[in-house]
C-alpha cells in the first residue's frame, strides 16, 4: 500500500469510543480532524501527548477541529486512560488494527535489538472533505500539540 500524504483522501472509519459509543470520520464531515495514532494508553510519551492535546482543547474547537486519539487499546483501557488523567480527547479502539493499516502506521519496530510491531506515533490533519491536509510521522511528543494547533489554525 502507498503512504498516506498531504491530498489524499483519508481512509474512513467507524470504531467504537471512549464511555461507549462509536466515532466515523463520515459523521465528521465538514470539521477539521486531528487524528493522532499512539501506541499505548498510560505510557509516559501516549499520556504527554493526551494531556498536551487536552490542555489546548479549546483552541481547537475555536479553529473547528475534533480530536481523535487512536490506539489499539480497549475502550475500557481508555476510559480508564481518561478518568486518570481528566483528558478531554475522543479515544477511539483499534483492537483489529484494520484503521491503524489502513494508515500506514502500524509498522515493525525495533528495542533492544527485538523487533516487534507497533503504532508509529503520527498524526493526520482531515479537511472538511476528507482530504489529508498534512501528516507528521514519527512524532516526538514535545510542542507537538501546539504545532498542530497552529498548523490546523491556518487552513
Amino acid at each position: 500500500m502507498s503512504e498516506l500524504d498531504q491530498g489524499s483522501i483519508a481512509p474512513q472509519f467507524d470504531l467504537p469510543r471512549d464511555g461507549g459509543g462509536n466515532v466515523s470520520l463520515a459523521s465528521l464531515t465538514g470539521k477539521k480532524v486531528v487524528l493522532y495514532f499512539y501506541p499505548k494508553d498510560n505510557t509516559s510519551g501516549c499520556t504527554t501527548e493526551a494531556i498536551d492535546f487536552t490542555a489546548l482543547a479549546g483552541e481547537f474547537t475555536k479553529a473547528d477541529a475534533v480530536i481523535i486519539g487512536l490506539s489499539p487499546d480497549s475502550v475500557k483501557a481508555h476510559d480508564k486512560f481518561i478518568a486518570k488523567h481528566e483528558l478531554g480527547v475522543i479515544l477511539a479502539s483499534d483492537e483489529d488494527k484494520s484503521v491503524l493499516e489502513a494508515y500506514g502506521v502500524w509498522k515493525e519496530k525495533s528495542m533492544y535489538g527485538r523487533k516487534y510491531m507497533g503504532v508509529e506515533r503520527s498524526t493526520f490533519i482531515i479537511d472538511g472533505n476528507g482530504k489529508i491536509a498534512r501528516v507528521w510521522r514519527k512524532v516526538k511528543v514535545p510542542g507537538h500539540a501546539q504545532a498542530v494547533l497552529e498548523t490546523v489554525k491556518s487552513l
